[in-house]
C-alpha cells in the first residue's frame, strides 16, 4: 500500500480507513512507538487476568468433563518478523484433532468442534490465554492474527505457503494480534491476500486510539456472541 493508496471494503467505517492515506510503513510495527504500546499492552492484559480468573476456572472444568481431554491448547504459529511463537488457547476441538484431520482450517459447523468449543469460540474466550502471551512479548492486544504453521486455507485454489501470498511480507512486520481490523471486519472465509489488505490498513493507521477503539469492539462482540458468524460480526 503506497502512500496515496487507500483501503475500502465493504462494512469498514469511516474511523478505522480515516480521511487520510495510510502511512507507507506500520507507524508502530517497526518500532516506533513500541515502548507505549508495550505499556498499555501489559497493564491491560494484568487487568483482563484479574477480571477473568474466575472464568479460567470454569471453562476448564467445562472442558475436562466434556471429554477428559487437555484443557489447553498448544501450537506454533508466526510471530513478529516470522518468527516462530507458542501461542495458549483453551482448546476447542476434539483431542488430538490435528493429528485426526489434519491442520485445516475451522470451517463453520465444523465436526470437530465440542460443544464447550462452540460457546468458547462464539465468543472468543477460547482466546483468553493468549493475555499470556502478551505478558511474553510474543503478541499485543491489536494486530494482525498469528498464522497457524502450513494451514490449509478450504477457501483457496491450490495449497500455496503463506510466503507466496502478496502482502505476507508487510504483515510480518507486525506483532500478532488478540483482535485487529481482519479478525472484526474480513469476512471468515476470504482468501489471505484479501485479509492481508486488511492487516496493511491496520499497519498504516496504528494507534493506541485506534487500539482502543477495536479493543472496545471486540468486546461487543464477544458479549454477543458473534466471533462465528459469517456475515457481519456487528
Amino acid at each position: 500500500m503506497n502512500q496515496e493508496e487507500t483501503f475500502a471494503a465493504p462494512g469498514i467505517p469511516s474511523w478505522v480507513c480515516g480521511q487520510q492515506p495510510a502511512r507507507q510503513s506500520p507507524a508502530l510495527g517497526d518500532g516506533r512507538g513500541y515502548p507505549l504500546k508495550r505499556i498499555f499492552d501489559v497493564i491491560v492484559a494484568l487487568v483482563g487476568l484479574a477480571v477473568a480468573s474466575p472464568l479460567w476456572l470454569i471453562f476448564s472444568i467445562a472442558i475436562k468433563l466434556e471429554d477428559r481431554g487437555p484443557i489447553l491448547f498448544l501450537q506454533e504459529r508466526r510471530g513478529k518478523d516470522k518468527a516462530t511463537i507458542q501461542i495458549y488457547k483453551f482448546r476447542t476441538m476434539v483431542p488430538n484433532a490435528i493429528e485426526k484431520f489434519g491442520n485445516i482450517q475451522a470451517q463453520e459447523n465444523d465436526p470437530r468442534v465440542t460443544k464447550v468449543g462452540r460457546l468458547l469460540r462464539s465468543t472468543s474466550l477460547d482466546e483468553m490465554p493468549q493475555l499470556l502471551n502478551i505478558l511474553k512479548g510474543d503478541m499485543s492486544w491489536v494486530g494482525p492474527r498469528a498464522l497457524p504453521l502450513d494451514e490449509v486455507q478450504v477457501q483457496e485454489d491450490g495449497d500455496l505457503p503463506d510466503e507466496a501470498i502478496p502482502g505476507f511480507e508487510e504483515r510480518s512486520i507486525l506483532r500478532p494480534g488478540l483482535t485487529g481490523i481482519a479478525q472484526i471486519f474480513a469476512p471468515r472465509d476470504v482468501p489471505r491476500q484479501q485479509k492481508y489488505m486488511y492487516d496493511a490498513l491496520y499497519g498504516g493507521r496504528q494507534s493506541l486510539w485506534l487500539d482502543l477503539r477495536l479493543i472496545f469492539v471486540s468486546l461487543w462482540i464477544t458479549a454477543r456472541a458473534r466471533w462465528e458468524i459469517r456475515g457481519s460480526k456487528l
